[in-house]
């Protein structure tokens, strides 16, 4: 069975998490997050139903069920607690930017 590196890693403001490791082709992203053990580590990622979970590869989104290939790199995307063109357009009302000032 033909083995590939692979790694996943989750973030907050405050930690980030990284999981490397050697599986076996046809991995998904879900079986590394299972493997990775971040749902006994983050509190965030302790949900009933990890396929809910947002995933991507290098920011480009992925589906739970995606295929990893030779390195890698999932990342598990956290909720947006705010519509960034909402918060934009409010920006926009009292003549402010996004970014720093």
């Amino acid at each position: 069975m033909h083995k590939i590196d692979v790694s996943i890693v989750y973030a907050t403001r405050e930690r980030q998490w990284l999981f490397e490791t050697t599986v076996a082709r046809g991995t998904s992203a879900l079986e590394l997050f299972e493997m990775s053990g971040f749902a006994d580590q983050v509190s965030d990622l302790q949900i009933a139903n990890p396929q809910e979970l947002d995933f991507g590869v290098y920011a480009d989104k992925i589906e739970a069920d995606y295929l990893l290939e030779q390195g890698d790199r999932v990342e598990i995307y956290r909720p947006l607690l705010a519509d960034p063109k909402e918060v934009r357009r409010q920006l926009a009302l009292v003549g402010k930017t996004m970014g720093k000032s």
